[in-house]
């Protein structure tokens, strides 16, 4: 067989220090901090991180040319990278992994040092937009256009003083409150005009994309609030030629559904009704305890299972579906969040099955490797010339931006493939469709 080559993307080398911005330095930011720093000393293996530990076939099977992801397309290396943020209520990260009980001490003590290095800046806070947290360390601005220029200026200090080439941010922060877009975020002379008028509508993720946006730092929303998925960030980020993708980490219970739903569709299986209850009890839960803040993560989960099976397409399947979603905080749980899923399923001549899950999962230990590949893919995109909505990333989301109006694809499997037929593409490889000729 004779393989014919794509032509490359020029891509500029990952030279230098990558800088890492996470606005919130709480349970999953210290986490994926920690755990950086934990395998570049050797201590531990960056397991869960698509970036630093999968393989990628290249050509057909029988060539068995199947290179680490890290050894095929030029990212930043771990040893390379520079962490900080913001934080209303951490000191430092060292005690924000301590406060959030995620990693135990015996794990944290090798890299105290430098955890307790790592020193949020005052952070933009806003209490209407998560009621249940009060912050103490934030900017004490009141002016929405400032606190914007004065994050302007945090990113460029720390560009400056940790000599970083390039940088990223990545949101780590909480939930916010529900909003829809409005008039002011229609285009960036709206949104910059509403920063000046002090606009209610604009969130503190929101000055921070602006923040990053106008820094040329490459921007990704790990939580389901209006940041970048708005036409002004859009229309911003393709103006500067700055990489954006959002929104909202899957992790646990939702990366259960993207698991399950396809193999459900896969064998033409029917879906009555699809019940979901998280228990937790971490900061984020905390957050989630709010009816408003909780309506955010809702409105980001339910849109999962319709994108997946095509009710349109399939009625006699999919079109009457009780999809239902609850979280409970619940303190004694910690970050260890148990997602529990009733699945009533029904087969051949309308017969009913159910499935039962149960997840007890460590929401921060399945978010950091995310941040990770998120932070890593990101700075590989901006080197590779590519701006706007990166669509190829919403493997990592739980409600991924389209980059078209056909919208987004929400089965993990294509999601994947898209994923590494993108990087084989930027390389000159040929893409993998695992059909009988390749």
């Amino acid at each position: 067989m004779i393989t014919i080559m794509n032509k490359p993307v020029n891509i500029e080398p990952a030279s230098g220090k990558l800088g890492i911005l996470t606005p919130g330095i709480g349970a999953v930011s210290s986490t994926f901090i920690a755990g950086v720093i934990a395998a570049r000393k050797g201590l531990a293996a960056p397991i869960g991180s698509v970036s630093q530990m999968a393989h990628i076939r290249l050509g057909a099977k029988e060539e068995d040319r199947n290179p680490l992801i890290k050894e095929f397309v030029p990212l930043a290396e771990l040893d390379d990278l520079v962490f900080g943020g913001w934080d209303p209520i951490s000191s430092n990260a060292l005690e924000a992994a301590r406060t959030c009980g995620v990693l135990e001490e015996k794990d944290l003590a090798p890299l105290s040092a430098e955890l307790e290095g790592i020193v949020p800046m005052d952070a933009v806070f806003d209490n209407r937009w998560v009621k249940k947290l009060d912050g103490v360390r934030i900017k004490n601005i009141s002016s929405k256009w400032e606190q914007a220029e004065a994050l302007i200026a945090d990113i460029e200090n720390f560009r400056s003083e940790n000599e970083c080439d390039r940088l990223v941010m990545v949101w780590c922060g909480s939930t916010e409150a529900f909003q829809e877009a409005g008039e002011v975020h229609s285009t960036v002379e709206s949104f910059e005009a509403g920063l000046r008028a002090n606009d209610e509508n604009i969130s503190p993720s929101q000055i921070y994309a602006y923040a990053a946006l106008m820094s040329d730092v490459p921007f990704a929303n790990g939580a389901p609030n209006l940041s970048v998925d708005l036409p002004c960030m859009i229309e911003l980020a393709k103006t500067r030629g700055v990489p954006i993708v959002g929104k909202d980490f899957k992790t646990g219970q939702t990366l259960m559904k993207t698991l399950l739903a396809p193999g459900l569709k896969a064998r033409m299986l029917g879906l009555n009704g699809w019940y979901s209850t998280n228990i937790l009890g971490n900061r984020d839960g905390e957050v989630l305890d709010d009816p408003e803040n909780f309506k955010t993560k809702e409105v980001s989960k339910l849109g999962v299972l319709d994108a997946i099976l095509q009710p349109e397409s399939y009625p006699d399947l999919y079109s009457d579906i009780h999809h239902v979603v609850r979280i409970n905080y619940y303190p004694p749980r910690g970050d260890n969040k148990e997602g529990w899923d009733n699945i009533d399923i029904f087969g051949w001549l309308g017969y009913p099955m159910q499935i039962k899950v149960d997840f007890l999962c460590r929401d921060s230990i399945l978010a950091a490797p995310i941040v990770l590949d998120l932070a890593l893919f990101m700075d590989l995109a901006a080197r590779a010339g590519q701006s706007g909505v990166q669509e190829w990333l919403s493997f990592y989301l739980k409600a991924p931006q389209s980059a078209t109006e056909s919208g987004p694809e929400h089965d993990l499997f294509i999601q994947q493939t898209k994923l590494k037929n993108t990087l084989r593409e930027w390389m000159g490889e040929q893409p993998v469709t695992h059909s009988e000729a390749g």
